[in-house]
């Protein structure tokens, strides 16, 4: 009995074998084609592009071109090999002893540059017309590595072409990058990548309805390779014919209808019935962040469908999502959905390092259903200018407040002041700051800036280096202690000016100025010790533990913000201070 075929899976059994099979490439098809049409064929190329896209595959296939000698034996380069001479095959088969592949993910230092590359490089080739090296992963060469292949890469040998195949096109040195004729490999448009499925399922004999393609498409994100390894799993899951609910199933995923209902009633606020709705999907086998991602990508479709109306004209969704989808688009606000765009992202950083995620998923749907139809901030200040609600009772002057007042309120602020000068202070009536400055009318809200900007270095020197003399918004004079830097009045000037987009002066000035941020901390901390020991309590803990040190101190009023903090934001549906009366 003859022994049976082993299987191979469908990424390789229909690896294309000419361009004329590669799919999506058609802009890099038509530029080689022309290329080896007028024989003038580049001595280096660069393929770059997502994973599975057919980097490494269109390197085979040049290598092929070049080197194929047609079925006569006759042939000269072509850009459709034949594929049935002894160089075609040898080369789809990697035994070329002229065609050599390396993987620059594992062969990534200059001794391998020059066993594999250098020392081979000026001898002829043995048997084909070209001698190929094609690099996998180049981004991964060291520098010593790139360094030892640049002269060979800029004057090789007639005999000698280079092909690199990389995902990360950036890592690559420029020097190496103007030495090849770059393609970029694009992510393969939803419409084709489900007509090549449906192709090769027909080839199968494997039964994949129409919404099975639309999740496998949507899953690969464009890799071809991707989507056939998922395809491949999916007939096997299958066993006969392959639903979408199979696909879901294998996925992990949270049917999409399903998805858009519980989009729906977070939107609403329906924090019992989204719960509901979570736990029920669970049930099915749904992941919890896979729900959240899915959550995401609908509040992302959406919001570019409420800007675009032809986005919702995608493939890969289904004629009933559609409609809903632009029902939506037109109904919800733009800042609901970017808000929670926003909240979602958090959520799924939360999802990914709770210990129990449908814990963490079900606490992020309950924040979210919270905060649906909380008026944006804008309108909040809008209506506080344009004072209390009807029939509301008038704000008193003094620090209490009557009842039914809003919470908050703001008092206008003083004018800013300019600086000093030989007839004292003036102030700013007639020219107002710049608007990009107008949040910063105080020098700690430009330490804020620079802490928000996580330049470490740059708020360090200004904690402990700037005694503040004098302070406008987009003008600092400082006395510099000794400890701080020469720079430091470039480089905060230069820092401010990069973040905020108007120049900023920064000066030095000899002496005088207040006390630095790291002297107040200090001596406020120092304060607090010194208030500490003092106290009946701590000279008890003292007494019976000598060795004792204090570590922290945090006042009430500290543990009540981080208290507050933390709590989830409630929503008092039944009050709200800026409803008109009936």
């Amino acid at each position: 009995m003859a022994d049976t075929p082993a299987y191979q899976v469908l990424a390789r059994k229909y690896r294309p074998a000419t361009f004329a099979d590669l799919i999506g490439q058609d802009a890099m098809v038509r530029v080689l084609k022309n290329a080896f049409a007028a024989d003038r064929i580049a001595q280096a190329f660069i393929m770059t592009g997502i994973r599975g896209t057919g980097k490494t595959t269109t390197a085979r296939i040049i290598a092929k071109g070049m080197n194929c000698i047609g079925p006569d034996g006759n042939g000269g380069p072509t850009t459709q090999p034949c594929g049935v001479c002894e160089p075609c095959r040898a080369i789809a088969e990697g035994r070329h002893v002229d065609v050599m592949e390396m993987d620059g993910a594992s062969q990534t230092g200059v001794n391998d540059i020059r066993e594999n590359v250098l020392n081979s490089v000026q001898y002829a080739p043995t048997s084909a017309r070209y001698k190929i090296y094609i690099i996998d992963e180049v981004h991964m060469l060291s520098t010593s590595a790139f360094n030892a292949l640049l002269k060979t890469l800029e004057e090789p040998p007639a005999h000698v072409k280079f092909i690199f195949a990389t995902t990360e096109i950036r890592k690559v040195p420029v020097t190496v990058l103007s030495r090849c004729q770059r393609f970029d490999l694009r992510r393969i448009e939803p419409e084709v990548m489900i007509g090549h499925l449906k192709w090769i399922a027909e080839q199968e004999g494997a039964q994949v309805s129409d919404d099975a393609y639309a999740l496998l498409t949507r899953a690969a994100e464009g890799s071809v390779r991707d989507a056939l390894s998922l395809m491949d799993q999916a007939i096997a899951h299958g066993q006969g014919e392959t639903s979408a609910e199979q696909v879901r199933a294998m996925l992990g995923l949270a049917d999409r209808g399903r998805v858009m209902d519980l989009f729906d009633m977070v939107m609403k606020g329906d924090a019992a019935g989204a719960l509901s709705e979570l736990a029920g999907q669970y049930a099915d086998g749904a992941d919890p962040m896979a729900v959240l991602r899915d959550l995401a990508e609908v509040t992302h479709w959406i919001s570019v469908v409420k800007i675009t109306p032809d986005a919702a004209e995608d493939p890969t969704v289904g004629p009933d999502e559609r409609e809903r989808g632009r029902d939506m688009a037109e109904r919800l606000p733009m800042r609901a959905l970017t808000r929670m765009w926003q909240m979602l992202l958090k959520a799924l950083e939360e999802v990914s390092a709770a210990p129990n995620a449908m814990m963490a998923a079900e606490m992020a749907i309950i924040r979210l259903t919270h905060v649906a139809d909380l008026p944006p901030p804008g309108d909040l200040v809008r209506k506080l200018k344009d004072g209390p609600p009807a029939g509301a009772p008038a704000p008193q002057q003094d620090d209490g407040a009557p009842a039914g007042a809003a919470p908050t309120a703001q008092r206008a602020a003083p004018p800013a002041r300019l600086g000093q000068g030989g007839h004292g202070t003036a102030t700013a009536l007639a020219q107002q700051p710049d608007d990009a400055l107008v949040r910063y009318q105080r020098f700690d809200q430009v330490v804020e800036l620079i802490r928000a900007n996580r330049d470490a270095k740059l708020l360090i020197d200004v904690e402990t280096g700037v005694r503040l003399v004098r302070y406008t918004p987009g003008r600092i004079e400082f006395a510099p202690t000794d400890a701080a830097p020469r720079d430091l009045a470039a480089r905060l000037g230069a820092a401010l000016s990069r973040w905020t987009g108007v120049r900023w002066g920064v000066s030095v000035v000899s002496g005088g100025g207040e006390p630095t941020i790291a002297e107040l901390r200090d001596a406020e901390v120092e304060a607090l010790q010194a208030k500490a020991l003092a106290h009946p309590m701590m000279q008890a803990v003292l007494d019976a533990f000598p060795k004792a040190r204090i570590v922290e101190i945090r006042t009430p009023e500290q543990i009540a913000a981080e208290a507050e903090a933390q709590a989830l934001p409630e929503v008092d549906e039944e009050w709200d201070p800026f409803a008109e009366d009936d």
